[in-house]
């Protein structure tokens, strides 16, 4: 026998599941959170790379002392490495968000590409120095992006030694300022 749904038996199956929802300590989650959920897995996927792509390289190179790039990822830090000559040899995948860059126009560059007539001299001289003198820098610069555009960016710098204490790479961690 069908039976046929009246406007008392929809109230009554409203009014059960208010009753239900109610005593749920969680609350519903409407279909379209998944977008983020998915942006979430793919900077995930992303950050994993990077992440397996630094190890490769710090174990090539033989580094001395080993960071928590994961950590560094999560803070959303661009993550750079250069060949001891300053040639880009690394730079994290989430360089595109700061920079407007792609990883292939930055390998094989320096971080010069990235400064401009805005860029102080003063600083620039500064963290060449600390290079020189394979010393640790932080400093706060104004970098251009791939339109022109200025932003301040936020550098925490170091030398990468191997066990016979030379410099082989060196890394940035980037954040915009």
């Amino acid at each position: 026998m069908l039976k046929l749904f009246t406007v008392s038996n929809l109230t009554e199956y409203e009014n059960a599941i208010e009753k239900h929802s109610s005593t749920l300590d969680s609350m519903p989650v409407p279909l379209y959170s998944w977008d983020f959920f998915g942006e979430y897995l793919d900077n995930l996927k992303l950050a994993l790379s990077d992440l397996s792509k630094l190890k490769e390289l710090s174990k090539a190179n033989r580094w001395k002392f080993n960071w928590n790039f994961e950590e560094e990822l999560q803070q959303d830090h661009v993550i750079v490495v250069t060949d001891n000559s300053l040639k880009i040899v690394f730079a994290s995948e989430n360089t595109i968000k700061m920079t407007g860059y792609t990883w292939e126009e930055i390998v094989g560059k320096t971080p010069k590409m990235f400064q401009g007539s805005k860029t102080s001299k003063k600083d620039l001289k500064q963290i060449r120095e600390a290079i020189d003198f394979q010393k640790p820098f932080e400093k706060t610069i104004i970098n251009y992006k791939k339109n022109g555009e200025t932003y301040s960016c936020h550098i925490k710098a170091f030398p990468i030694f191997n066990s016979k204490k030379q410099v082989v790479n060196f890394i940035a961690f980037e954040k915009a300022a």
